[in-house]
């Protein structure tokens, strides 16, 4: 499969088909502990506000978002014409007792093309207060809440998500789109729409399609090397090292990536090698399942001796480029 021609005349997101924008409701409230996607709901309800309406948006953050603030601004009098919209952060902060107290009334009966917006972002014991959420249904408006997945569940939700934009994605390549960038939803979205973008909608994509094209960074395809060198496989090492090198990569920046992550498998390897259960270490791996899972198998299989060997010629090759060995002596 070729992928299209992609660069910056490309879209960066994918909008779907064009539709009349919903009516607005009297309020909204935005939370959860997905912070990138409440911070993206947040930018998308201000840039739709902003782009609609012509009676201004007011912010509140900061010491400025509290339940009196807002109740006084819902209840001043106002001379602009259009819907006027005020923005709240940081409502997890907030207690039941305040927004009992100086706010829920007032959303009963909010003045007419008036729209207000909760955002807040729940972590530990800051939690948006469950009368907010009360109030907000009350006043005939929406709730959402944004829950971040877990590690296990991406490659499923990854698959769901990639459904939705319009292609197929294989469990292999779930795995690896999550091993290549990381476990930050937001970041993997955005590659899934790189990749509908290159690919097109209607497509089955495999592993392979997401190792040509998602996050293309010389730290993760200097694995490739690693793995090569783990696995004593000469020729594919050297294959693996020309590829970075005609990108453009030099010595003194790819020789600290290199030797980084072989002391990540001689790490493995080591305690591996003293006994250590399978579980404990794959429960201390910091990364998704399928990553921990293939250090694992390739710390087995690596020669701990060797990997040694290989970081000592590392740090004189380091030596080397820097111009700090015996090479530069006049």
């Amino acid at each position: 499969m070729t992928p299209r021609v992609c660069g910056p005349a490309a879209h960066p997101r994918i909008l779907g088909p064009v539709s009349t924008p919903a009516a607005w409701k009297p309020a909204y409230l935005i939370h959860g502990d997905d912070h990138g996607r409440v911070t993206e709901r947040r930018a998308g309800l201000r840039h739709r506000a902003e782009t609609e309406g012509d009676g201004g948006v007011e912010t509140f953050e900061g010491d400025a978002a509290s339940t009196v603030a807002v109740a006084n601004a819902l209840c001043a009098m106002t001379f602009a014409t259009g819907r006027r919209f005020l923005i709240v952060d940081g409502v997890e902060r907030w207690k039941d007792a305040d927004v009992e107290g100086h706010l829920a009334a007032v959303l009963k009966d909010l003045p007419p093309e008036t729209t207000v917006a909760f955002f807040g972002r729940d972590e530990g014991r800051a939690k948006v207060p469950a009368a907010l959420v009360k109030a907000v249904k009350a006043a005939g408006g929406v709730t959402k809440a944004e829950s971040a997945v877990k590690g296990k569940e991406l490659p499923a939700w990854l698959q769901a998500e990639a459904q939705r934009l319009g292609i197929e994605l294989d469990l292999a390549a779930a795995h690896r789109l999550v091993g290549e960038v990381g476990e930050r939803q937001q970041r993997l979205l955005r590659e899934l729409e790189k990749l509908v973008l290159c690919y097109g909608t209607g497509v089955r994509l495999a592993e392979e399609h997401v190792v040509a094209l998602a996050a293309p960074s010389s730290e993760s395809q200097v694995w490739g090397l690693v793995d090569a060198l783990a696995a004593r496989d000469e020729r594919r090492a050297v294959s693996e090292f020309l590829t970075l090198r005609e990108q453009g990569e030099s010595l003194p920046r790819l020789v600290p990536l290199i030797a980084r992550r072989l002391r990540d498998v001689l790490g493995l390897a080591d305690r591996l090698q003293a006994g250590e259960p399978v579980a404990q270490v794959k429960a201390t791996f910091k990364g998704s399942p399928w990553t921990a899972d293939r250090r694992i198998r390739e710390a087995r299989s690596a020669d701990p001796e060797r990997l040694r060997e290989a970081l000592e010629a590392l740090a004189d090759l380091e030596l080397d480029t820097r111009g700090a060995s015996a090479l530069h002596e006049d």
